[in-house]
């Protein structure tokens, strides 16, 4: 009797290590996104819940970092296997150009447009500028050395037929750049990021200022250089004292990837990402900005297959 109780429980024990061993891995990734204070961490964690709850087996963290530069690092080294960034960062890294020319990264690959971050240039209300061109002869701030921001202004001033010899140029950073213009150190500032914005906002409150708009031509000469802008129209009374629309351009922030990946976990996650926008958008506010019909936009570098095989399925790609 005791020999076939042994036998029995020598059975159990080996179909319980069979069944552990058929058993699902689960799959762990981290998404790169920016520092605790930003937009993209919190939206990045709300969108590694979806991904955790929605996509089976699967495990996403959100890791905090210094946003894009390094999240493009992040990805070309495999040690983040998504990130969101700026469309117009991960262009330079795959092309190897502005803060990355010594630097080229070209297994990078683009998931989705996530949502549009406005360039926005600030003037005081006594500057008398109203377009771009007006800036000539003006104290701008530019944003920080080598940032997204200072790349964005310079390629803004080319289309407009302007360098920085034209006006007095300053590089701060948006936190310096508001108490300048507070102090009047300067006319002006340019600012990437999603509206409203909230340093424009604290400004606005209490100092008059106006929004600086581009040409028409100005932006279709941007637009046709550098295929990551997309046109933007800020609406009327986005900020205090703004009573008209603006015409600006946008870069756009985007989940990426790396060519590591498998093609079947990043249509999952694709799959995911626009099927439940709606939840996506009850976690955070700019869930709700998020447009299938945008998706496939303002990307410059190559798609993931596993991207391309779900936008072929909605009829975005051919």
């Amino acid at each position: 009797m005791k020999r076939y109780l042994s036998l029995f429980l020598i059975l159990v024990l080996v179909c319980s290590l069979a069944l552990v061993g058929c058993a699902p891995q689960k799959t762990n990734l981290i998404l790169a996104t920016g520092g605790t204070s930003g937009t993209y961490y919190p939206f990045g964690g709300s969108m590694a819940q979806i991904f955790n709850a929605k996509v089976e087996n699967m495990n996403v963290t959100a890791q905090a970092t210094g946003a894009s530069v390094e999240n493009c690092k992040l990805l070309g080294k495999n040690e983040a296997e998504l990130a969101i960034l700026q469309n117009d960062m991960i262009d330079y890294a795959y092309n190897g150009v502005e803060a990355f020319k010594d630097a080229k990264i070209d297994n990078l690959r683009g998931i989705a447009t996530l949502y549009p971050e406005v360039i926005q240039i600030v003037a005081t209300e006594d500057s008398v500028v109203d377009n771009v061109v007006d800036l000539k002869g003006k104290k701008i701030s530019v944003g920080a050395p080598g940032s997204g921001v200072e790349a964005n202004a310079r390629q803004i001033f080319e289309a407009a037929g302007m360098t920085y010899n034209d006006l007095t140029t300053s590089f701060l950073s948006f936190a310096e750049s508001a108490d300048s213009l507070k102090d009047k150190h300067i006319d002006g500032f340019f600012v990437t990021s999603g509206i409203p914005n909230a340093a424009i906002q604290d400004i606005s409150a209490q100092n008059k200022v106006r929004l600086v708009s581009l040409s028409d031509d100005a932006i279709k000469t941007l637009m046709a250089k550098y295929p990551f802008f997309t046109e933007f129209t800020i609406p009327a009374n986005t900020y205090n004292g703004q009573t008209t629309d603006v015409k600006t351009v946008a870069v756009n922030a985007i989940l990426a990837t790396n060519s590591q990946l498998s093609e079947e976990v990043v249509y999952n996650l694709t799959k995911a990402l626009f099927e439940n926008q709606e939840e996506l958008g009850q976690a955070h506010s700019k869930g709700k900005e998020l447009s299938i019909e945008k998706a496939v936009k303002g990307i410059s570098i190559p798609f993931h297959p596993g991207a391309i095989k779900y936008f072929k399925e909605k009829g975005l790609m051919n």
